[in-house]
């Protein structure tokens, strides 16, 4: 070939590379997703087959790295040689209290190193951690612990957690011994155990692979609770394969050995453990933990621990945005932040001001089937859906997913004239969901009914079925889908999903109320939604103090803080729909503007310890933030 041959065919690539651009200038993103995505399929396809499970991982990052950093906790450093010698001593103790391989143990303990070396322990022997939430009180708390068949219970280091399970002790099965971190036997009432003085007795030698031998992909890791579709916090089954899979997450944002991630949501939650956790234990790096969230120390601990990725959700980094401005809010070692839930109104002010070189956006539901991530640093996009990537996706995890038609008035898909759900063309909005795996088994522990109502049957074709993740998005013209609001009976408020069910059962109990629909609305400058409860009271009773006494009290000792409802409505009729549901239309479209409402409304008013009048000037101090 001469040399003006040469240049001619350049010339025409680069022309040809041009048109493609010009024509479809979407590519090259799903090209960069593909990349991304595709690392994590390839090593969770490898870490499968081969039967490298979480407690593997960890093992051996032990023997390869023994002395590295591990976590780090108020200024303090554990080493992987030393929480595997915690855990080992968990182990040799559970090894005393006669369970069998896929026994539960419930856990109930703050974000600190015991959470994971306690977890550690118990997958040594093959045994299933029931992560609670430690929010829960009263009648949710006692649920969770119940439905998780739990043969021990294990409680951290805080008084707060000991005096909610003191209060529903004497509903638990008495057979169940309970174990309390941070306290020695003598300061322990009757019935508990002193966890530090068990772990000191036994010794911290190593167990035996063969105990676990008989583990599968199957066999289970946690149950990660969940609202579900409605109800009671609901265990999700979280086995050895989906934990691969939450383990080569951070793999799409190329995390290393090399990496620190900083992780101050809830351990108990998929994103903190399956993400955060899990991710660290595969590829041997370090997680900064904090016990609970502070805007104000946040950055202080990025700078200090030399954090390179930071995991976060939507109002975390809201929180963030209103402390004061500082020189230092962009000096620090950040490379990537990874979460949930950032919305666009904030994006780009979260992003320049903290100086974040990368936002990687994802999608996903601890029982879901499938996740999406923005990788692009695409504004407020949650990832991609493009024919090529619905292609790719099939490829890689053998499920597809869609996005379709949905009628959110009446709660159910769109079908066209053959009974088929309809997908949605660009500039549309409709529900995502995903194929269900042949080897699907429940998304819930013992409770198919509460599993069946999240798939849709006979979507394409007759016979399929599809995991429904509840969440109505936008696909714009680049194939880029956006979350916009979530349907059916949750709603999400202060990073929590939260069961209108589960709020309706609690105020319905109340000896004057007839009828309670709940439901999420609106607050400005706030992520998600914040509760609002509707009242009927029966016969011709007229709202009282006590009556709002009450809801108050009620709701303090059932829920945790963030399932409260912050409004109240009383009316005298509650509309519902053909199918006997509470008709939630028009009400989440009232919000709780009193220009619009003729009702009564309330709002809570933590300093009285009531439901106080929502006046003219109150309703301004919440739309502005300051209530």
């Amino acid at each position: 070939m001469s040399k003006r041959d040469g240049v001619i065919l350049g010339a025409a690539g680069g022309v040809a590379t041009l048109a493609w651009r010009l024509w479809f200038p979407w590519l090259q993103d799903d090209m960069t997703t593909i990349r991304s995505t595709n690392r994590q399929a390839t090593k969770s396809i490898r870490d499968a087959k081969s039967g490298r499970f979480i407690i593997d991982m960890f093992e051996e990052q032990v023997k390869r790295v023994p002395k590295k950093t591990f976590i780090l906790f108020e200024d303090r450093i554990y080493t992987y040689e030393f929480v595997n010698s915690m855990a080992n001593r968990v182990a040799n103790l559970a090894m005393t209290w006669g369970l069998k391989q896929g026994d539960a143990v419930a856990t109930v303990i703050y974000n600190e190193p015991a959470f994971v070396w306690t977890l550690l322990g118990l997958l040594k022997l093959g045994l299933v951690d029931a992560f609670i939430n430690y929010h829960n009180k009263s009648g949710p708390l006692l649920h969770s612990i119940v439905v998780s068949d739990a043969k021990v219970i294990i409680i951290g280091d805080g008084d707060e957690l000991l005096d909610s399970i003191d209060a529903i002790k004497d509903k638990l099965p008495a057979d169940i011994p309970i174990y309390v971190y941070g306290k020695a036997g003598s300061e322990l009432p009757d019935r508990y155990l002193s966890m530090d003085t068990e772990l000191l007795r036994v010794c911290p030698a190593e167990i035996c692979k063969t105990v676990r031998s008989q583990l599968t992909l199957k066999s289970l890791v946690c149950y990660i609770y969940t609202s579900g579709t409605t109800g009671l916090p609901k265990p999700a089954l979280v086995n050895q394969a989906k934990a691969i899979g939450l383990s080569k997450f951070y793999q799409q944002v190329w995390y290393n050995e090399n990496d620190v991630v900083y992780v101050v949501t809830p351990l108990y939650h998929s994103a903190a453990c399956g993400h955060g956790l899990f991710n660290t234990i595969d590829v041997g790096a370090t997680i900064v933990l904090r016990k609970k969230f502070s805007a104000r120390h946040y950055w202080e601990d990025v700078r200090k621990y030399k954090v390179t990725v930071v995991q976060y959700i939507g109002e975390l980094c809201r929180y963030l945005l209103k402390v004061p401005k500082d020189d230092l809010d962009g000096v620090h070692t950040v490379r990537v932040a990874v979460g949930n839930g950032l919305r666009p109104d904030i994006w780009e002010e979260y992003r320049t001001r903290f100086r974040i070189p990368w936002i990687a956006e994802f999608f996903g539901a601890t029982e879901g089937t499938t996740t999406f991530i923005n990788v692009t640093g695409r504004v407020g996009a949650i990832g991609r859906w493009s024919p090529i990537m619905r292609v790719a996706s099939k490829g890689r995890f053998g499920v597809s997913s869609h996005v379709i038609k949905y009628d959110v008035v009446n709660d159910t898909p769109v079908r066209n004239n053959k009974g088929r759900c309809i997908p949605i063309k660009r500039g549309e909005e409709g529900i995502l969901i995903s194929g269900i795996p042949p080897s699907y088994s429940g998304f819930y522990k013992g409770d198919l009914a509460a599993s069946e109502k999240k798939i849709i049957r006979d979507v394409f074709e007759e016979g399929d079925r599809y995991f429904n993740f509840g969440d109505l998005v936008y696909m714009d013209n680049q194939y880029y889908i956006y979350f916009r609001d979530r349907v059916g009976d949750t709603f999400r408020w202060k990073g929590e999903n939260v069961s209108t069910r589960e709020v309706c059962d609690v105020i319905s109990k109340l000896p004057f109320t007839q009828d309670v629909n709940v439901y999420g609305v609106l607050v400005p400058d706030s992520d998600g939604r914040a509760g609002m409860a509707a009242i009927s009271l029966k016969g011709e009773a007229e709202v009282k103090p006590d009556m709002l006494k009450d809801v108050f009290c009620a709701c303090e000792k059932e829920l945790p803080a963030y399932a409260r409802p912050l409004f109240l409505r009383f009316t005298k009729d509650l509309q519902v729909t053909q199918t006997m549901k509470h008709s939630k239309l028009n009400l989440i479209k009232d919000g709780f503007d009193i220009d619009k409402i003729a009702d009564p409304v309330f709002f809570l008013d933590v300093e009285k310890r009531t439901y106080s009048p929502l006046t003219g000037d109150i309703y301004q101090r919440v739309v502005t933030s300051r209530l």
